[in-house]
């Protein structure tokens, strides 16, 4: 039996894919591979080149549907005309942008110099949006790192870029900074991680009790600062006195 040339099962498959919504086409691939997609996975392994600037186009035009069902006249109006496309945009390319891209690439160097002293890294301004909402959270977290000789040293900043990557998603504040510290786990094996993270959720300043002084204050501890009550106390004394328990 003659197998079709794969130059024609491609093209087959782009006339199979004729009339799809790119979405539907990411979603299929992710539900094939029994991959989750909640709001604050990455799923950039199943978004194929090209089709990022295909979900752009969906999501303005669905964007539209919204405004139009909430009766904003997006015609005649010349503030909300291209509005669609600037909330998409900013979804899909900047606040979101967790989802949809890869994750930065971080040079891992060894511990040369076999630190095994207390780090602190912070205050990382962070810039997220909750889950049930899509109100901005916004705040700011210091990580700990306990080296041990076998712990990968990452560049200063490289804390921040992974930081955004986690946090460019819609999140709960929880949730995200335990993923946070299991991606730091995964790339620089110390003996100890913690990371404290204070923010403003504008789902309570913006709606419901519209209170604009609280803050939710969390924190996860891993490896020595769990075990050692005197190590978890200095790093949590070299943090603003106000994320520190009094």
């Amino acid at each position: 039996m003659l197998m079709p040339h794969p130059d024609a099962m491609t093209a087959e498959s782009r006339a199979d894919d004729a009339g799809v919504p790119v979405s539907v086409r990411i979603r299929e691939r992710l539900r094939a591979a029994r991959k989750r997609f909640h709001a604050n996975d990455n799923i950039a392994d199943f978004i194929q080149p090209g089709e990022l600037d295909q979900l752009l186009e969906e999501v303005t035009d669905k964007m539209q549907a919204v405004l139009d069902s909430l009766v904003i006249d997006t015609t005649s109006d010349h503030n909300t005309e291209d509005t669609a496309r600037r909330v998409a945009k900013m979804y899909l390319k900047e606040v979101f942008a967790g989802r949809y891209v890869k994750a930065p690439t971080i040079t891992e160097f060894p511990n040369a110099e076999h630190l095994n002293e207390l780090m602190i890294v912070g205050p990382i301004t962070v810039r997220s949006a909750c889950s049930h909402h899509f109100c901005p959270v916004i705040g700011r977290l210091w990580i700990g790192v306990m080296p041990n000789e076998h712990t990968n040293v990452i560049g200063l900043s490289k804390y921040a870029r992974l930081a955004e990557w986690i946090m460019g998603r819609p999140q709960i504040q929880e949730e995200a900074v335990v993923q946070l510290a299991d991606l730091i786990q995964e790339k620089t094996q110390p003996d100890g991680l913690a990371i404290v993270m204070e923010a403003t959720h504008y789902c309570m300043a913006w709606r419901g009790v519209k209170d604009m002084d609280s803050r939710m204050i969390n924190s996860v501890m891993r490896g020595v600062f769990l075990k050692d009550a005197n190590l978890r106390r200095e790093f949590l004394s070299l943090i603003p006195r106000h994320v520190a328990p009094q």
